[in-house]
């Protein structure tokens, strides 16, 4: 199918998009306020479809959200079809760890006047909502957080860090080497069914919202409202629900909600 880039600009709340950093850091916002993160299919044991028409099919026709390779995957065909150089890319999660784990997340090098930014509308909770500058060690602002790209000569990866008070916490590493539509296939795969990853057995979901991020991690839900964090435990189905429908802008079928209510009652406490 031909990418429809003004149905996709509808959808995140776009007019136009220029092919420059200001572009870039729009589009990247506007998808993750307009399209959540979320896990749900995988948590209800189903692979995700990275087909160009399943992606358009879910994320654009039935507006639900995805998790990275479904996210990145429609960001990379939006950035394309506006003119934007990119290479795509697989990275290590770390999420606090010293070293990186399989090539499990996907992102993109955008290169704008000979410039690279690191561009993810993927990765969920504390990732930087703006693209990060490559060639630089001095810190980053996106939003309200801090972050730093900070060599890591063991792996030879760009390792993504992001400031939490006086700590730094790694959230990912990468490098430049190509990846290939079947890697990303094998990832995919890795994250829907292996035992290790965490989606298929937890709830994990965040979007941007006019007021700050929104995350909900199986029933523990969180909000940051005027620079606060205010917190809440999801006790109903129809407090689910609620949160779905009103925050992250989730019509799912009462079957769905009823899946989902079930499994989160066997899904341990994080």
């Amino acid at each position: 199918m031909a990418f429809n880039i003004a149905i996709y600009l509808n959808r995140i709340g776009l007019a136009r998009v220029p092919t420059t950093v200001d572009g870039l850091v729009a589009l990247q916002q506007a998808q993750m306020r307009a399209i959540p993160f979320e896990n749900i299919d995988v948590l209800l044991g189903n692979i995700p479809n990275l087909t160009e028409n399943s992606i358009w099919a879910k994320l654009i026709n039935a507006r639900r959200g995805g998790y990275c390779f479904e996210l990145n995957k429609l960001f990379g065909l939006a950035l394309g079809a506006l003119g934007f150089t990119i290479q795509p890319i697989l990275c290590r999660v770390r999420m606090g760890a010293a070293e990186g784990g399989p090539r499990t997340h996907q992102a993109f090098i955008v290169t704008i006047e000979g410039v690279d930014w690191l561009a993810d509308s993927g990765f969920g909770g504390p990732a930087p909502i703006a693209p990060l500058r490559i060639d630089t060690e001095e810190l980053q602002t996106a939003g309200r957080d801090v972050f730093r790209l900070r060599a890591d000569p063991a792996s030879g990866e760009l390792v993504v860090e992001r400031k939490n008070g006086k700590e730094w916490f790694a959230l990912f590493g990468f490098d430049r080497a190509t990846a290939l539509p079947s890697d990303f296939e094998g990832a995919n795969f890795i994250c829907a069914r292996w035992e290790r990853s965490p989606f298929p057995s937890s709830l994990m979901m965040s979007v941007l919202t006019a007021e700050g991020p929104a995350n909900l991690l199986n029933k523990d839900f969180s909000l940051i409202r005027n620079q606060t964090e205010e917190t809440e435990t999801l006790k109903t189905k129809t407090e689910l629900q609620r949160v779905l429908s009103d925050v992250f802008r989730l019509q799912l079928p009462r079957s769905t909600i009823d899946s989902l209510w079930e499994k989160l009652g066997s899904c341990g406490r994080v």
